[in-house]
């Protein structure tokens, strides 16, 4: 076999993360230890995040293959690569990564398919993950009816058990009678 259909393989793989990650991250390793390096694997292991080193060539040819030919630019020296099932975990581990070590550097990304430079990247990681976003749109949602609900409420403590109507209510026509009475007399 000739050593381009043995690297096929492997660029399909590549253009398959690319296409299918929400959020990809292209960082710089160089400068870190083996036990940093542990570390944030198993940082991106737990967020769901594949981190992959590949050869920049091949990287290259994949980064065409999916469309992300701006990419290119950024594959230069040792590269590793993140590939996030969302928009913001890969983006938020290696940024909160690089502010603790500071070898770590981010280089591009790539988020609901168009690449970013690195303040986009550092802008995502400030942001929660998909279930965090939806929380806070469903109490945002969820504040107005909730208001509602202890208003009606409200009102129905006010209310006596038997239905009848509050005590300030009864007191008003007693006071007209009284004042009709007099007047008659």
């Amino acid at each position: 076999m000739a050593k381009v259909e043995l690297k096929a393989p492997i660029v399909d793989e590549i253009s398959g993360h690319l296409n299918g990650a929400q959020g990809v991250v292209l960082v710089d390793y160089r400068g870190l230890t083996v036990e940093q390096d542990t570390q944030l694997r198993k940082q991106l292991r737990e967020a769901g995040v594949v981190y992959k080193v590949y050869k920049n060539t091949l990287a290259s040819i994949a980064a065409d293959n999916a469309g992300f030919g701006e990419l290119k630019d950024s594959l230069t020296g040792p590269n590793a690569i993140a590939f996030g099932e969302d928009e913001t975990a890969a983006a938020r581990v290696m940024a909160n990564f690089a502010k603790k070590h500071e070898a770590l550097v981010l280089k591009a990304g790539i988020v609901e398919g168009k690449v970013v430079d690195t303040n986009t990247i550092k802008e995502l990681s400030t942001l929660p993950n998909r279930e965090g976003m939806l929380s806070m749109l469903l109490s945002v949602l969820n504040a107005p009816v909730t208001s509602f609900a202890r208003a009606v409420n409200a009102v129905a403590e006010a209310r006596p058990a038997d239905g009848a109507a509050a005590p300030a209510a009864e007191e008003a026509p007693k006071e007209e009678e009284e004042a009709a009475t007099e007047a008659a007399a």
